[in-house]
């Protein structure tokens, strides 16, 4: 019914939109989980698919905590995540490793170009002080990231040695695209 090529263009593009919003959801949650350890209110998080996410926090006692929470959980939870389904062999764990690849290039690229275009949260962490060093050694993971992603690109049908696409997951993908960008259309429009 579909051609090979077809196949991957829709299992690499409902990968990489599930991948997109599931990096922006573990972020913020990384924010809330920074505001709820310092003692912080947290006001709204907006994870909206056609907006930036965001998460408004009011009162920690620690704002470094808070904005550095994003991008840390964000990378680290990831990752965990993969751990667990190289140890359960799961076989759609190249989907994990894709999602945590991505996820320290998403966060890898936003913090390390924030040290010349600060913006958002880059833009407070050096109004709080944070050196642009740090900043950018932070901004490395994005090499991690491009070669997690690389490692998994011939389950993508990249690469010299490309695997075949099993039609199965590439219309799973479709449907948890569908799902997790409806669940975001229902939910992300709370507190804005």
């Amino acid at each position: 019914m579909f051609g090979k090529r077809t196949q991957q263009i829709v299992l690499v593009c409902s990968l990489g939109w599930i991948s997109w919003l599931g990096m922006m959801l573990v972020h913020e949650a990384g924010h809330v989980a920074g505001a709820i350890f310092t003692g912080g209110h947290v006001e709204r998080v907006i994870w909206h698919p056609l907006v930036l996410s965001r998460t408004d926090v009011q009162s920690s006692r620690s704002a470094m905590i808070v904005v550095w929470g994003g991008p840390v959980f964000g990378s680290v939870v990831p990752l965990i995540f993969e751990l667990i389904a190289i140890k359960m062999r799961w076989r759609l764990g190249y989907m994990a490793a894709f999602f945590a690849g991505f996820c320290l290039l998403a966060n890898g690229l936003y913090i390390g170009i924030g040290v010349l275009d600060p913006v958002g949260d880059a833009h407070e962490m050096i109004r709080l002080g944070t050196p642009r060093w740090v900043m950018a050694a932070f901004g490395l993971t994005t090499v991690w990231g491009l070669r997690m992603i690389d490692r998994v690109s011939p389950k993508l049908g990249f690469g010299s040695s490309p695997e075949m696409i099993v039609m199965k997951e590439a219309f799973g993908a479709v449907l948890a695209a569908i799902l997790v960008t409806f669940i975001g259309f229902v939910i992300g429009n709370r507190g804005t």
